[in-house]
């Protein structure tokens, strides 16, 4: 029988049907330990008492009113994230894409409000990735649907130069990952993230960060602009933002949300009580004041297993990137990073593959050293196996 789910997957043959924690169980009862949190979503992991509670009452209440009225829960996300981040205004949205669409608009907006409509073109980074809307894959240039949108201009990732020449008079904004999460899991150098701040303001442009898989304590700052000390005009994030219930959000500096009217942007269920009450649970749980030093010291000591796993076994992986709890292994050319997470998963160790021939490390938020030790142990039986025939994995 045929599947009735449209053909754009292809999921690895497993299915899960419980989480506890930084595992998922399947349906055989095995156990497999989370180490992609559903491409960075689960950050406080599966089955958290405090999500668990915030849906749990607030469905009981209210689950959904419309935007015409207020809604006390959306008030109070929105003043939490506020009071942690460099935002004045926060709209709420379904999904990472959706923010990207919508800042799309403010970046435009705030050109158009300045007497600057020409003023229009959005520079990008090739090889990021910020969603699956039409504007959003014309951004990143991975639009399969041709002809892209127009109004973006994009450079080569750490040719930085060449951003600054894209600029012209014709330009509205940058907009960027601080770590190209699809892309290979590449960060951008703290210094060039302070000098687009720099070209930004040299020449009125609107800086935007897409945070939607940084964000949320990912790598071990609220957001990942804070360890670069300086802040976007707009920045979108989603994903850990709900811990699994979909949500997402657009955040905003005066500068450019105060060139914003009423009509010019809405969503139906954006910001509905059920999606903003499990937002300011997952928030109150990671600004913790030891939350992020958490994710911090779990992070290098991850980061340091990972380089002894990278020098030991150099046959398999050649280079370890990322920060925080967002770290990738760079698999050797000759290998393919899907089939290497196809065999990891049948060992138990669930990992993301990403562009650059990648794979993924991005546990739960809550992850522990002894839960690292174990995937890392996965890692290294799996470097080691000689029954694993390498080079099948790219015919």
């Amino acid at each position: 029988m045929p599947s009735p789910i449209l053909p754009v997957f292809s999921p690895f043959p497993v299915s899960f049907v419980r989480g506890e924690g930084v595992y998922l169980y399947d349906t055989s009862g095995k156990r497999h330990l989370d180490f992609g949190s559903g491409v960075a979503v689960s950050a406080l992991g599966h089955s958290h008492p405090s999500v668990i509670r915030a849906i749990t009452e607030q469905v009981q209440r209210v689950i959904h009113v419309s935007n015409w009225y207020q809604i006390p829960e959306q008030y109070e996300a929105a003043e939490a994230l506020i009071a942690h981040t460099f935002a004045d205004y926060v709209f709420f949205a379904n999904s990472g894409t959706e923010t990207i669409d919508g800042a799309i608009k403010l970046v435009r907006q705030y050109q158009i409000h300045h007497k600057h409509p020409e003023r229009y073109r959005i520079i990008t980074v090739k090889g990021s990735f910020h969603g699956r809307t039409f504007a959003a894959m014309s951004a990143c240039g991975k639009n399969t649907f041709a002809p892209d949108l127009p109004g973006f201009d994009s450079v080569p990732f750490g040719d930085w130069d060449a951003l600054e020449s894209a600029i012209t008079p014709h330009t509205a904004g940058i907009l960027i990952e601080p770590i190209l999460g699809e892309g290979g899991i590449l960060p951008v150098p703290l210094t060039q993230l302070r000098r687009l701040r720099d070209l930004c303001d040299q020449h009125d442009l609107v800086l935007c960060f897409d945070e939607i898989q940084t964000g949320v304590g990912r790598t071990g700052h609220l957001y990942a602009y804070e360890a670069a000390g300086i802040a976007p005009d707009v920045l979108t994030t989603a994903k850990g933002m709900g811990a699994g219930f979909p949500v997402g959000a657009i955040l905003t500096n005066q500068k450019v949300g105060g060139c914003m009217q009423s009509g010019m942007h809405g969503s139906t269920f954006g910001g509905n009580p059920l999606a903003c009450r499990v937002v300011s649970a997952v928030l109150a749980e990671i600004t913790q004041p030891a939350f992020l030093d958490h994710v911090r010291a779990m992070g290098q000591w991850l980061w340091e297993e990972l380089e002894t796993l990278t020098k030991t076994y150099p046959h398999v992986f050649s280079q370890v990137r990322g920060a925080g709890l967002m770290q990738g292994l760079v698999c050797i050319e000759t290998l393919d990073n899907r089939s290497i997470a196809m065999s990891l998963m049948q060992k138990g160790l669930l990992v993301i593959p990403a562009g650059q021939n990648t794979i993924r490390l991005m546990p739960p938020l809550i992850v522990t050293k002894n839960q690292i030790d174990e995937a890392v142990a996965i890692l290294r039986d799996f470097c080691k196996d000689p029954s694993f025939s390498f080079h099948h994995l790219n015919p």
